[in-house]
């Protein structure tokens, strides 16, 4: 789908939004609406559809903004990029301006409210992640980019097995996955690798340190990279050395829950009802206490996105979604698993994206 395309999906929802135009500050949703990727722009995009749309960013940008969105109007500002729009809102005598407030802070919001418009101050209003809830449907050339961006890491994850040893670091494990990464040709990392090992390992979002990495005990990683803008992520844990029968038993039922939640995937299936086929086998399994989050996440041009995937979210899943099926167990002072996919959800069910194996390794 094209950014004119997009746009056009856009103009449909501020027009049953209510708004005359809408006020995008949000980056990636910037991105998906023009193709700029710059760290400083707005996005005014007229409801009527009639007038063409404006991007607004600064001198840094001029020759970039022109190359990346050449189909739409550019205005290079000396000032704030949101400063200007709602400068040529104002003069433009807009009477509502739709925004999305919960991507727009308190600050910024005060700077829209600060430039003098001749109607009312009420003219700002919120509409929700208007953009960012569109986006959570992708579009062929969109699933395309995650395949790319999950076979990458998956790749990755096939070939750490080398550095995952006894008293190598956490540091030095993870950076192995991001010197890799890069040669690979992804633009960075998701979000700063996951390498917990040992005890380590029961902190859900344990970064890697420079902990050495244990003769016998669980290492966990999770990371994922950013390839052509789109995010991977997932989650493999694997053992040093022969394992307890307890932390066997805890793996097995990881899995197992994993793999009911990837299962329970399909178009008007809830998050919840994602969240409850995972938790219930932990249940059963008497751990579902140490399950302390979500089941899974949207992803796209940001590593967390809609839908939410956990516990009471009532938003029915759709085919185009990309999502993520994330189970662990957390036990501090002794050690956790976690077990993730990136799953596509499709017209029938849900694709797996990362198929690297999660059966048990034992290093």
């Amino acid at each position: 789908m094209s950014e004119k395309a997009r746009r056009k999906l856009a103009v449909a929802a501020a027009r049953k939004a209510g708004v005359g135009v809408l006020l995008i500050t949000h980056l990636p949703d910037v991105r998906w609406l023009t193709g700029f990727t710059g760290s400083n722009a707005a996005v005014v995009l007229p409801a009527n559809g009639a007038a063409n749309p404006i991007l607004i960013t600064d001198g840094r940008y001029t020759a970039q903004a022109k190359q990346e969105a050449g189909d739409v109007r550019v205005i290079i500002a000396p000032k704030s990029a949101v400063i200007a729009a709602c400068e040529w809102i104002a003069k433009a005598r807009i009477a509502k301006c739709g925004f999305d407030d919960g991507n727009t802070t308190v600050a910024t919001l005060k700077q829209m409210q600060a430039v003098p418009f001749k109607f009312r101050r009420s003219i700002f209003q919120p509409v929700g992640a208007l953009i960012s809830t569109l986006r959570q449907i992708k579009d062929p050339d969109e699933i395309c980019k995650l395949r790319a961006a999950a076979a990458l890491g998956c790749k990755l994850f096939d070939s750490i097995f080398d550095h995952i040893v006894p008293g190598a670091t956490e540091a030095e494990v993870a950076l192995a996955l991001e010197y890799n990464a890069k040669l690979a040709g992804a633009s960075e990392m998701s979000f700063p690798s996951i390498v917990a090992s040992g005890p380590r390992s029961a902190l859900p979002h344990g970064r890697a340190t420079s902990a050495r990495l244990p003769r016998r005990g669980f290492v966990t990683l999770d990371f994922g990279v950013v390839l052509d803008g789109y995010c991977s992520d997932m989650t493999r844990t694997v053992h040093l050395g022969r394992p307890s029968d307890d932390e066997r038993r805890v793996y097995d039922a990881v899995l197992e829950a994993q793999e009911a939640g990837v299962a329970a995937v399909r178009p008007g299936t809830t998050g919840a009802d994602v969240d409850e086929a995972a938790r219930s086998v932990l249940r059963r399994a008497k751990l579902d206490k140490w399950f302390t989050h979500s089941t899974g996440h949207g992803v796209g041009l940001e590593i967390h996105e809609g839908p939410r995937l956990a516990a009471k979210q009532p938003q029915k899943l759709e085919a185009g979604m990309v999502i993520t099926i994330e189970p662990g167990v957390y036990m501090p002072g002794k050690f956790g698993v976690r077990i993730e996919d990136m799953v596509l959800v499709t017209k029938t069910g849900g694709e797996i994206l990362t198929p690297s194996t999660k059966a048990w390794i034992e290093l």
